[in-house]
């Protein structure tokens, strides 16, 4: 770059900017102060603006009343209604203003019309960029985007849109060949926020019309999901560093030695996000599937990059990384189907016939809600063996529900156990024991006895 260059050109820049400024505002004062058709249509301006307050005031009531009728609207018909109502003032302005500039543009000369048409062109950009704007939802990027837009449209309007991009263009640093100007860090910023925008609007699409196809799995709808979601942001991440005019060749070998520190610096970060897309391929965990990892026990609620939230009965969250879930073993109950099989061990007393016992136990068990009955499914009912106060069984029985419970259900099935072994008269014993007291010759020898011994 050459400095001695820079000052003058900064200063003829200047010299430019402030001449056609000043020659902008004795243009206005003079179109203020010069009777003639110039001060008749700022006149009908400002007439047309207090008609437009008027009718706002006149309507807006009408307008609420409406609006809260349309009951069966999608929501961003609503919102793009709620934004019109807040700015009735400015509608009434752009449509009066239009009408009057195209009927003047008919009847009378162009030039008689030329500070309506002015007016009703920025009327109608301001309220667009209005409506526009609510896309972004960060609110100072809104501010932002909003803001520059005003400026850049009342630039056109004005026609100065040249004198200021030859100033900011001019304003630049040069190194070699990259060439950096203001005016260059300005569209890259507008068109980044413009691309960011649509990414995010693209991937909220996309997400939903995958979570709406039912012939891809949930894992796969998650996996293309973040594939579209990785693509339009790194797109837009490309775009915003040309924009800038770095060159990509240039920056290879600088960004290859920092992928490698990264890759060393970060292993279980990398680890957990190649582990998410494992488990997205091989289509082993997926949403809504109930699983067991260690003392954790629920459904899983989202498949993220890093980690996997899997939600618990009593409302807890647990972000469990992906990487714990390919090295440690991980109990899906419902990888394949959700039917899940129960055992509960009970015993009764000997005096009891085991035959009754398991006719009544499955008896019992069918009228639990949860609990499946008919074909496979069938509930049994076994002799697993004769204990010291028991004759021990194992009731076995279905469900196709594991993620309202498992705790609950067994409960359930005891209590129903309990009753109709009330009505049978069937007992469950508790462990029994014999304490014998000796007396008289007999005692006098088993302690002699251990004594010896």
């Amino acid at each position: 770059m050459n400095q001695d260059l820079l000052p003058e050109t900064l200063s003829e820049l200047y010299a430019n900017m402030t001449a056609a400024f000043s020659s902008q505002i004795e243009g206005l004062v003079e179109l203020i102060v010069t009777p003639g058709w110039r001060q008749y249509q700022l006149i009908i301006i400002l007439f047309l603006w207090a008609i437009s307050f008027l009718l706002k005031l006149l309507t807006q009531g009408r307008w609420e009343t409406w609006a809260r009728a349309r009951v069966g609207w999608p929501k961003w018909r609503l919102r793009i209604l709620i934004q019109l109502m807040r700015r009735l003032t400015l509608v009434y302005f752009v449509l009066l203003s239009g009408g009057l500039y195209l009927v003047m543009q008919q009847v009378t000369w162009p030039s008689r019309s030329y500070i309506l048409g002015v007016f009703a062109t920025l009327a109608v950009a301001w309220l667009a960029i209005a409506l526009v704007s609510r896309l972004v939802r960060n609110r100072t990027l809104r501010q932002i985007f909003k803001w520059s837009m005003w400026v850049y449209a009342t630039l056109i309007a004005l026609n100065l849109t040249d004198d200021v991009a030859g100033f900011l263009d001019g304003v630049a640093i040069s190194i070699g060949d990259l060439h950096i100007s203001a005016l260059g860090i300005i569209k890259a910023v507008l068109l980044i926020g413009v691309l960011l925008t649509l990414a995010r609007v693209g991937t909220r699409a996309a997400e939903r019309g995958l979570t709406n196809n039912q012939d891809i799995t949930p894992s796969m709808q998650v996996l293309l999901a973040k594939g579209i979601q990785v693509l339009l942001y790194g797109a837009v991440f490309m775009a915003a560093i040309r924009t800038l005019g770095f060159d990509l060749t240039g920056i290879a070998l600088l960004s290859g030695a920092i992928g490698v520190g990264i890759g060393f610096g970060l292993q279980k970060v990398v680890s957990n996000l190649i582990s998410g897309i494992i488990i997205l391929m091989d289509r082993s965990i997926k949403p809504g599937d109930v699983i067991s990892l260690g003392d954790t026990f629920g459904w899983i609620n989202a498949l993220g990059a890093r980690y996997v939230s899997v939600v618990t009965r009593d409302g807890r969250e647990y972000l469990i990384p992906n990487e714990d879930l390919i090295t440690n073993q991980v109990v899906n109950w419902s990888h394949s189907d959700r039917f899940v099989r129960l055992d509960l061990d009970f015993g009764t007393s000997y005096d009891d016939d085991p035959h009754k016992v398991r006719a009544t136990a499955i008896r019992a068990v069918k009228t639990v809600g949860r609990v499946l009955s008919g074909g496979k499914h069938e509930p049994v009912c076994h002799i697993t063996g004769f204990g010291d106060s028991s004759v021990d069984y194992v009731l076995r029985f279905w469900i196709s529900d594991p993620n309202k419970g498992l705790t609950n259900i067994r409960g359930n099935v005891f209590l129903a156990l309990w009753d109709a072994f009330k009505v049978e008269d069937i007992s469950l014993p508790f462990p029994q024991r014999e304490i014998r007291v000796l007396g008289g010759l007999e005692a006098d020898a088993e302690v002699q006895h251990l004594a010896k011994e």
